[in-house]
Formats: C-alpha cells, sequence, structure tokens
C-alpha cells in the first residue's frame, strides 16, 4: 500500500474522530492535512473536505439521533441558513486569492479555540 494511503487513512480516522466527539472538525482537520502532509492546492483541500465530511457527519447524525440528542427546533432553521450560505461559500471559493482563505480558515479556527476555551 502507498504510503499516502496511509496517510489518507489516518488523516480520516483522525477526522472521524474530531467529528463524532466534537459534532465538527472535518474541515479543521481534513483541510489542513490535505494541504500540508498531501500538498493539496487550498481550493482542492476544501473542495475534497466537503464530500468527506459527508458520511462522517451522516454517521453521527444516525448515532445523535437514536440517543435523543438532536433539538430539531433549533437544527431546522440552522440548516436553512446553512444551506444558503454553503451555495454563496462554494461560488466564491475560487475567488477568494489563497493568502486570504488561509488567513480567513486559520482565523475561524483560532477565534473559535479561543472562545471554546475561556468561556
Amino acid at each position: 500500500m502507498d504510503n499516502n494511503k496511509y496517510k489518507l487513512i489516518g488523516i480520516g480516522i483522525v477526522a472521524g474522530l474530531v467529528n463524532g466527539l466534537f459534532g465538527s472538525g472535518g474541515g479543521t482537520i481534513v483541510v489542513p492535512s490535505l494541504v500540508f502532509l498531501l500538498g493539496l492546492t487550498d481550493y482542492k483541500a476544501h473542495a475534497t473536505a466537503i464530500p468527506i465530511i459527508l458520511p462522517l457527519s451522516i454517521i453521527s447524525v444516525i448515532v445523535y439521533l437514536f440517543n435523543n440528542k438532536v433539538p430539531f427546533d433549533v437544527g431546522l432553521f440552522v440548516v436553512i441558513g446553512g444551506i444558503v450560505g454553503s451555495y454563496v461559500g462554494a461560488k466564491f471559493l475560487n475567488k477568494i486569492p489563497v493568502k486570504y482563505l488561509r488567513k480567513i480558515f486559520g482565523s475561524v479556527i483560532i477565534y473559535t479555540a479561543i472562545r471554546m476555551i475561556f468561556k
């Protein structure tokens, strides 16, 4: 088996674990891993992360649904906004220069981490 296949499987295990534990993390794990460990361009890494995250999220949703952990009154409205935001974000991804894309992505991760640590 090629060395990259082991890296990809490792990235998947970590991303799946983080996604299952925290309900997020696919993008925060997958995107930097694809860029820095495998040398994908930022655009391809962001675009590739989405189909990777989908099955991870489906499995997590099934587990959370069976354990009655999903407040549908909250989730429905976030899904509506998320659909609109996903479409707009996907359309504009290639229009943002890589240096800004990295800064925005990194800033969001850092801001979120700081908020979670101190809240």
